[in-house]
């Protein structure tokens, strides 16, 4: 997806940062954007009820739903019993858990977990409004009044998520999102320092920064819309590492838009062109298993 109209913002300016709250045991979550556009969070807990879906000497796929203060997320993690590492994955949109079967084996067989995250709005089993003009609007809106934007919300889920990997196996956790996947995936990488490092598959910024500076906004929307953008947290990503994956032929984001936001991510990072057209594939999963098992290889 590319960039998103401007009228979204209709000449709203807010006085004060943004910052919200919402009641429950235990930590109360709250989000901050500065002046720069950086979110911060802090994420209330969540419980989970978990169904095993199948069980094998190579690994166990079940389907854990996150019981959070503001609804349901469904995800599927695959997991070998004692993986080097585990990988948050956040889906494109169209993506479906019963196509990455083969994908969830794969990394198993490697010795990785990789949970499915079937975040809001993508239409499958995670209630939510699909990324678009009209969430930013409804989203800004929320942001003006110090209630919890629907993006911000998916930010949380995404570090909760991790830190459920975290505390189950005590390995590093990946942030692995392809294309509108990828940014979500950033983000959270950038806010949670737990994070081992990001993967952006056919990825880049939405545009939406650089849409509202050309069409004259400044102010709190320009600092809404950076932080949307992200970009804005590679910052905050370094020095863990980033690879960044993209095709030359890429139909929906073009190759320009990958170069460009590879470019602009700190030092550790990787580019590489893959084989394919859009999204993750098999030709990504063994260039990242390869590179992983340099990282993980048994020590001598």
């Amino acid at each position: 997806m590319r960039a998103v109209p401007a009228l979204v913002l209709a000449a709203v300016l807010i006085a004060a940062a943004a910052f919200a709250g919402c009641s429950g045991t235990g930590t109360k979550a709250s989000y901050s954007v500065d002046s720069s556009g950086a979110l911060s969070v802090t994420c209330a807990p969540v419980t989970t009820s978990e169904d095993v879906l199948f069980s094998n000497e190579t690994y166990t796929k079940t389907r854990i739903v996150m019981h959070t203060q503001t609804g349901d997320v469904v995800t599927y993690l695959s997991a070998p019993k004692q993986p080097k590492a585990a990988i948050v994955y956040v889906p494109g949109a169209g993506e479906k858990p019963e196509g990455h079967e083969a994908r969830m084996l794969q990394y198993a067989q490697a010795g990785y977990a990789f949970l499915f995250v079937d975040i809001r709005g993508r239409g499958g089993e995670t209630d939510g409004i699909p990324f678009g003009q009209q969430l930013i609007q409804q989203d800004f809106t929320k942001f003006q009044s110090g209630e919890w934007p629907q993006y911000y919300l998916t930010i949380c889920d995404l570090v909760n998520a991790r830190k459920m990997l975290s505390g189950r196996f005590s390995v590093p956790v990946y942030a692995v999102g392809s294309s509108n996947g990828g940014r979500y995936a950033a983000i959270a990488t950038g806010v949670d320092k737990d994070f081992a490092g990001y993967v952006g598959i056919s990825t880049s910024d939405w545009g939406i920064l650089d849409a509202f500076t050309t069409q004259g906004y400044s102010g709190d929307p320009i600092r809404f819309a950076a932080s949307l953008e992200p970009s804005t947290y590679f910052a905050k990503i370094s020095p863990r590492p980033v690879w960044i994956f993209h095709n030359a032929t890429d139909p929906i984001i073009p190759f320009e838009s990958g170069t460009a936001f590879y470019d602009k991510a700190g030092e550790p990072k990787t580019f590489t062109e893959f084989s394919g057209d859009h999204g993750i594939n098999s030709d990504v999963d063994s260039r990242i298993i390869m590179q992983w098992a340099q990282i993980y290889a048994p020590s001598r």
